[in-house]
């Protein structure tokens, strides 16, 4: 049974159940811990054997940015963030030159950059000046942030692609070298995800840290926001429904 995430984005058969587990939710202390480990991705650690390559891309608005690339098999970890620009340590508030960009941690044995280039084009309109949809402005320009000179190669082979794609128009993306990221404030990482309290606590408590590291959490990010492609968006609705069919919540820490 699917969970409908627009109108609706949890109903489900057991409305009383649920009903019951946001009136206990809200009595609970923040302590309150919810775990259900594992249950909807496997965690991938970044380690020696197993090193981990980072991307950095700009295409609109950070929050949906950073979900678009969260289902994504292969993407490990997304941080919402600033970059291309002169600015010191900007702020949401006050960011200078620099573009609202996401910052995708990937295991390259899964996915390679060609992969990541092809979801950054097909994410967003390259063809839009100044801005993304409905946000207008510099910092929702569209951007590819390069660490390499292959990523440079594969970055400007992709962008004369898509612009033979779309001969009508020009594609607006910028192709620079990566200088500093700079991690937007904890209240723009995830979101999506903060959004649905009842996601949040299907995975626990988390500390603000450890939300923004988790790799479930960035994959439910993506799930929130309905950007999963379509069989992780299925495989997830019915996980969840299954874990609320077995009679969660399960507390275990109070």
């Amino acid at each position: 049974m699917a969970i409908s995430l627009k109108r609706n984005r949890f109903f489900i058969p057991y409305t009383n159940l649920v009903f019951f587990f946001f009136l206990c939710v809200s009595l609970l202390d923040k302590t309150v811990s919810i775990r259900i480990s594992n249950q909807i991705s496997d965690t991938v650690v970044d380690s020696p054997d197993r090193p981990l390559k980072s991307a950095v891309f700009a295409l609109g608005s950070f929050w949906r940015s950073e979900a678009a690339f969260g289902c994504i098999n292969g993407v490990v970890r997304t941080s919402a963030g600033y970059a291309g620009g002169t600015k010191t340590n900007p702020e949401y508030r006050n960011l200078g030159d620099h573009a609202e960009s996401v910052q995708v941690e990937y295991d390259p044995r899964i996915i390679g950059y060609r992969q990541l280039l092809d979801v950054f084009w097909s994410s967003h309109d390259s063809r839009q000046v100044f801005g993304q949809g409905p946000d207008v402005g510099n910092q929702y320009r569209s951007c590819i942030f390069t660490n390499s000179t292959e990523e440079l190669r594969l970055a400007s082979t992709s962008k004369e692609r898509e612009q033979l794609n779309t001969r009508s128009s020009i594609v607006t993306t910028q192709i620079q070298q990566l200088g500093t990221f700079y991690r937007a404030e904890p209240d723009h990482q995830k979101f999506e995800l903060k959004q649905h309290p009842f996601l949040i606590q299907l995975i626990g408590n988390m500390v603000e840290e450890e939300l923004e590291r988790s790799a479930l959490a960035t994959k439910l990010n993506g799930y929130a926001a309905e950007l999963c492609p379509p069989r992780i968006q299925k495989h997830i609705d019915s996980r969840v429904n299954e874990i609320i069919r077995k009679g969660w919540p399960v507390l275990r820490d109070i």
